[in-house]
């Protein structure tokens, strides 16, 4: 080899192993370029740390971080504050510059993002638990079928719960707080307790499902059993008439005078719940063919039910088609709305048996009668009082509602519990409303 060519290969040797080691070291100062001790030593200026972090120094020497990078989503360069040096030291404007190269590289806009993150926090901030009950109300109102449920709801957690943290941001909420709730009335008023503790953690469960709050709930049962102690229970069941005194009440209540009266002899031959009566409208009923149909929105079980309709039971409608002056069945004498709830239980008072059974306790009067003395199947019984069938793999065979078989069910309920004609006083009490 000449002298030259062997020249020219050493040149191109020594290039390639200057242009690599430049290289590496450029490499290796593109970050970390300032040392901790040299933050408060640096004059002002803007001091590039690597990989888009400054130190930036003002005439008046105060210091912060910024974060310099090209913005994807609006196409130009973005400068992004950090913080002053006294809360983000040089270990942690790092990480926070790190964090927002993350975010670039994925297409996002740091900045974008704190806005939308900051205005998170704060809608989190303004979520009060009062907030967060007429939240859930809202978003729950339409699920419930009985009219009372709203009222109750906001009484109880008014009583209770707001007094403590009514006014707190839910995402502050914790155990010592649902505590100081429940503990006064855990075990005097243990009904009471178990209902508001089991509101306070619905509520909390939705503002959980709403990202404005996280961790666990502070309502949870198993939690507050294990603070306050397990309330001891007794099953209290509706209390219900003697099936066998059915016959005599029918009687007396026909003697009854108020459309409260009516209301109830129409609910017993039906076996409707109160709110199902009370809300009957007119356009409900087809006499023709005998059928009540309610609609799905106001049953217990959200399924529309048809209810047979006895003799007796039509009767009571006919009546009050023919001289219609509401919507309702039994209206109520302010306006076009139903009968109020506490119509059926005042009747019950004034005939002097207040406390000797319930509206609902006549459902379990004719449950008790149907199988002490019919032959009708469990199934029937159950299907005519609107159960819904517990074993999932019965229900999703069972595809009829048994209808024929509650009709001759119904009619001799209502033959047991009357056979006088019970539509004579409806003219003279719609007259006199």
């Amino acid at each position: 080899m000449s002298s030259h060519v062997f020249s020219r290969v050493l040149q191109s040797t020594f290039l390639t192993w200057a242009q690599t080691w430049v290289g590496n070291v450029s490499k290796k100062h593109i970050v970390n370029r300032i040392a901790a001790i040299e933050v408060m030593r640096k004059p002002p200026g803007t001091y590039l740390d690597g990989g888009g972090l400054y130190l930036q120094v003002s005439e008046n020497l105060s210091r912060s971080w910024i974060f310099r990078f090209k913005s994807l989503v609006r196409g130009k360069e973005r400068y992004m504050g950090l913080g002053p040096i006294h809360t983000i030291s040089l270990a942690q404007a790092r990480e926070l510059a790190n964090q927002a190269r993350g975010l670039v590289a994925s297409g996002i806009d740091p900045i974008d993002e704190r806005k939308v993150s900051r205005q998170t926090e704060k809608q989190k901030a303004s979520m009060t638990f009062e907030n967060a009950v007429e939240g859930f109300i809202a978003a729950n109102r339409h699920g419930w079928t009985n009219t009372k449920s709203e009222g109750q709801w906001r009484s109880s957690l008014k009583m209770y719960a707001y007094p403590i943290i009514g006014k707190l941001p839910v995402k502050t909420i914790a155990e010592d707080d649902v505590l100081k709730i429940l503990e006064p009335i855990w075990h005097d008023k243990k009904e009471t307790a178990s209902r508001v503790r089991g509101r306070i953690e619905r509520i909390l469960d939705r503002e959980t499902a709403l990202k404005h709050r996280s961790g666990e709930n502070p309502a949870r049962l198993i939690w507050l059993n294990t603070a306050l102690g397990k309330q001891s229970h007794q099953i209290h069941h509706f209390k219900a008439i003697p099936y066998t005194a059915i016959a005599s009440f029918m009687r007396e209540l026909k003697e009854a005078e108020g459309l409260g009266a009516m209301a109830l002899q129409f609910t017993i031959l039906t076996l409707a719940r109160t709110s199902e009566a009370l809300n009957a409208r007119l356009d409900e009923f087809d006499l023709d063919n005998g059928v009540w149909t309610i609609p799905a929105e106001r049953m217990k079980a959200r399924k529309e039910h048809r209810v047979p309709l006895s003799q007796p039971a039509i009767d009571i409608v006919m009546s009050f088609q023919q001289h219609q002056i509401s919507d309702y069945l039994f209206p109520s004498p302010i306006g076009n709305k139903p009968l109020s709830n506490n119509a059926m239980l005042a009747t019950i008072k004034r005939m002097g048996r207040k406390g000797e059974f319930t509206v609902h306790g006549m459902r379990s009067a004719f449950r008790d009668w149907a199988a002490e003395q019919t032959d009708v199947s469990r199934e029937v019984a159950e299907a005519a009082l609107a159960h819904t069938i517990s074993d999932a793999v019965e229900r999703a065979y069972r595809r009829g509602d048994l209808f024929e078989k509650r009709s001759a069910l119904m009619d001799e309920w209502a033959s047991y519990c009357s056979s006088q004609e019970v539509g004579r006083k409806i003219v003279q009490l719609i007259q006199s409303s």
